[in-house]
């Protein structure tokens, strides 16, 4: 660094990468200076700087006896040790400045002689005084990963429906027999303590109410008027709980029934689509809910605006990892467990960074902020302009809900209030439709969807005789079809065949 370059960085004054001593005399302090910011991003300690940004330097005996605090501090009162870097840079006058580096550690958390862990606050330090935050420090040095902690539910709390056809669907397992066996299972497969607890990611993947054991880990989702929050005026609000897999599926519809469609080149007459792929929102919102940073207790937010949808998930990128990486498909896993699973099929997950890329390949316009000081990594989605002219093949509104729920609570279940735009809501028939190649399975959930239109995915599987996940897989598939909707909320709601 040259002096020029000094003189710059020293009118910026401290911040959470730079500090400012005029002079060390104690290697004890010092050392927990070193300590803050190996735990923290690593920073610089300009030694001959004033706090007030005054450059007074050091003679050279002041700089050969720095040199040895620093040795002394960095081999000997850190634990573990950390290497660090000096470089002297001369003033005018000839007295000199000790640029003193420390890195990133590798080997989190840190602490001084005294045992004290501290962290980088801005331009200061302060004691780590959380669990939270110290397990945080072990899962930044990954020997730990907040998916594998111990959580107060038993196994006997383990939803033995849904874990038994995940056994036989992805590894054509039987259940076991007695207890002893499934425990044993279960502890194999890294859902399970050795005391017999599932762990978070069994928790959140194979109980059925997760959310009575970790109430913080669901999906808040609201839609607002205009382009602003509001804390009482909204159009629609649910919180959606239970299995990752369902709070999945129903963050989604959630989404796309809040959505624009839009006839584009489409015949009048034919089914609007989605004024943003579907594709897009699956991406993003299994991303949250696969990475995001389970050791804050927080919930992931779901904010839809008319001109963006905001999916605010707890937690900055880990380590080293930029929105620029990101968007290049780089990838870093904070939750190995529930990724190795969502992989499995249980949730839309291809891992290797390929999600961010796949949905800026289908709608490019989705911005990307990781907020470090706030711990929130945020993906916005970007929403066009609805044009309203209908003539040359231009987009126009179709399919919108006659019923929108208004006045929904944010905590609880989805309002029954709702403000109506007509005395009675009246569905467009498409006279003459083909009928497109279906399978069997969904043959027949059309055919009973006509008949029970209130029909459940249970009862579904049921009588079909196959899995829930095949259910939803074949719903899926029929909605984007055009051939099935959903009118209404997942609890109120019903089912439409469009013929």
């Amino acid at each position: 660094m040259n002096l020029k370059s000094l003189l710059a960085q020293i009118a910026l004054g401290e911040d959470s990468m730079r500090q400012f001593k005029k002079e060390v005399k104690n290697a004890q302090s010092l050392a927990a200076e070193m300590v803050a910011f190996a735990n923290s991003s690593g920073g610089t300690i300009l030694v001959g700087v004033g706090d007030d940004g005054t450059v007074p330097g050091l003679s050279g005996a002041d700089v050969a006896r720095t040199n040895q605090l620093i040795s002394n501090a960095a081999s000997h009162l850190v634990h573990s040790p950390l290497t660090v870097r000096t470089e002297n840079v001369a003033l005018e006058d000839g007295r000199l400045i000790i640029v003193l580096s420390v890195p990133q550690g590798l080997d989190k958390p840190y602490f001084d002689k005294n045992g004290v862990i501290w962290l980088r606050t801005g331009a200061d330090k302060r004691r780590v005084n959380s669990r939270e935050e110290l397990r945080r420090l072990f899962q930044l040095s990954h020997t730990f990963h907040a998916d594998e902690l111990p959580t107060r539910a038993g196994i006997d709390k383990l939803d033995k429906l849904r874990f038994r056809d995940f056994l036989w669907e992805f590894h054509k397992w039987a259940f076991p027999n007695s207890l002893d066996e499934l425990a044993q299972l279960l502890r194999n497969m890294n859902l399970a303590t050795e005391d017999n607890r599932l762990n978070l990611a069994g928790l959140l993947l194979f109980v059925d109410r997760p959310e009575w054991i970790e109430p913080s880990f669901v999906v808040k989702a609201i839609r607002y008027p205009g382009n602003k929050i509001h804390p009482t005026d909204y159009l629609d609000a649910e919180d959606f709980s239970g299995p990752l897999t369902r709070v999945f599926e129903g963050a989604l519809a959630f989404v796309m029934r809040n959505l624009h469609k839009v006839q584009a080149t489409r015949g009048v007459n034919m089914p609007g689509l989605p004024e943003i792929p579907e594709a897009v929102f699956e991406e993003l919102l299994v991303n949250a809910l696969v990475h995001r940073d389970y050791l804050i207790s927080a919930s992931i937010r779901l904010l839809i605006f008319d001109d963006r949808i905001e999916i605010q998930s707890p937690g900055h990128l880990p380590d080293n990892m930029t929105v620029e990486k990101i968007r290049t498909g780089n990838s870093n896993i904070r939750n190995p467990i529930l990724a190795s699973y969502a992989a499995k099929g249980l949730l839309p997950y291809h891992g290797l960074g390929s999600g961010i890329v796949r949905a800026l390949e289908e709608w490019p316009a989705i911005e990307f902020v990781d907020d470090r000081d706030s711990c929130l990594f945020t993906a916005t989605i970007l929403r066009k302009p609805v044009e309203t002219t209908g003539s040359g093949g231009l987009p126009i509104p179709a399919d919108v809900s006659e019923e929108i729920p208004r006045f929904a609570p944010v905590s609880g279940k989805r309002s029954r209030r709702v403000l109506k735009t007509s005395d009675k809501h009246q569905e467009e028939k498409t006279p003459g439709k083909p009928q497109a190649r279906i399978g069997k399975s969904s043959k027949k959930i059309l055919e009973t969807c006509r008949e029970k239109s209130s029909v459940t995915v249970p009862e579904l599987a049921s009588l079909l005789g196959i899995t829930e996940r095949a259910v939803r897989g074949n719903i899926r598939n029929l909605r984007q079809r055009g051939l099935l909707r959903r009118v209404g909320g997942k609890m109120e709601g019903r089912w439409e065949v469009v013929e």
